[in-house]
């Protein structure tokens, strides 16, 4: 795989978009126009709808979001100018796995749904754990094989909120980052039956950016109206940090102690399993044999960084290879030291990448 592709972008929240928008115009418009068509399957939400049927759902959820983040809708303005997308097209393109989770329960009486496109093993090393003394963040971030090719990297400088660098795909404000003031954060996705008209995921993840406490970013999410499901995992330069399991309609908050909390796709509170959307047999699967693999290769008191990327690239479970039906790949992964501000990415399956190394 080639290096990760690197977009800097600064300034205005408005010019930030439009630079973006300009740059991946086009791949804006094809991974923008494959996530709608997606959400029209009812393979994938449950129904089978209108274009013009989902697009009024996204607009429903674009207020949720001026609310909920402003500037951060700037951007999105911003890049809907220079790529010609409205703001609900977009809103689709980057928050595509909570949407499907409206759609689900917004759209009237759901069928069960047979595609699902994550995979993702994520995990929180505290520092009485680490070689180092230090916490580390890592996860692979998994979907649709056809999501590989739009990753990138964003390294921003906003006029009024810290740097940071963002694993994400063209199109998306961000999915997986860290800041200058030391705060990181990343994400399993989950499959929630109780999806809202709401805020998705990746506002949140950058949301969680703009700030500079652990507490002001555990606030962004216990806060919000979100749309989707998703687990949420937080940590500052102090070690202190946050696994949240979060449906759309309720939450579990777990501080990170003296051990490694890891987390892949399926929900472990008891309290959240009411309000989760069954997963086809093979998916739940993967998920509960990547956990049980995860947690037996960090089942170690001291690992270092070489042992969290070789979690990331192993084949018995966790790096994951596209095959029929679900066809989903792991289209990268990313690792963080919030402590020393290193940030660690490789684009495709991380067991045929070599990891690039970032200071934010």
């Amino acid at each position: 795989m080639k290096p990760l592709r690197v977009i800097d972008l600064q300034g205005s929240p408005y010019a930030m978009g439009y630079v973006h928008g300009k740059r991946f115009h086009d791949e804006i418009h094809m991974f923008t126009e494959d996530r709608v068509r997606l959400c029209m399957d009812e393979k994938w939400t449950g129904h089978s709808l209108s274009r013009a049927a989902v697009i009024e759902l996204a607009e429903a959820c674009v207020a949720e979001h001026i609310a909920y983040a402003p500037e951060l809708m700037e951007e999105l303005r911003g890049m809907a100018d220079a790529t010609g997308l409205s703001l609900a097209e977009l809103v689709i393109n980057n928050g595509f796995t909570d949407f499907i989770d409206v759609v689900y329960n917004c759209g009237g009486l759901a069928r069960p749904t047979s595609r699902v496109a994550n995979n993702c093993t994520a995990f929180m090393l505290p520092g009485a754990r680490s070689a180092a003394g230090v916490g580390y963040f890592g996860q692979t971030w998994d979907m649709h094989a056809s999501a590989t090719p739009y990753v990138i990297l964003l390294r921003g400088e906003p006029d009024d909120a810290p740097a940071f660098l963002a694993f994400t795909i063209t199109g998306c404000v961000g999915m997986i980052g860290m800041n200058s003031a030391g705060i990181c954060v990343g994400i399993n996705n989950l499959m929630a039956a109780d999806g809202q008209i709401g805020v998705t995921w990746v506002f949140v993840v950058r949301k969680i950016l703009q700030q500079t406490s652990i507490d002001a970013a555990l606030a962004c999410l216990t806060e919000a109206k979100l749309a989707g499901a998703h687990n949420y995992m937080l940590m500052d330069k102090q070690g202190r940090g946050y696994e949240v399991e979060a449906m759309s309609t309720r939450q579990h908050v777990r501080p990170l102690r003296e051990e490694t909390i890891i987390h892949t796709n399926h929900c472990l509170i008891q309290q959240n399993l009411d309000a989760e959307r069954e997963r086809p047999p093979e998916s739940q699967a993967s998920s509960r044999n990547r956990l049980l693999r995860a947690q037996e290769l960090l089942d170690n008191p001291a690992a270092n960084l070489d042992d969290l990327m070789a979690l990331t690239r192993d084949e018995v479970a966790i790096c994951t290879r596209p095959k029929p039906p679900m066809h989903v790949e792991s289209c990268g992964a990313a690792i963080m030291c919030p402590a020393s501000g290193e940030f660690w990415a490789v684009w495709g399956p991380p067991a045929d990448g070599s990891y690039q190394r970032f200071v934010i």
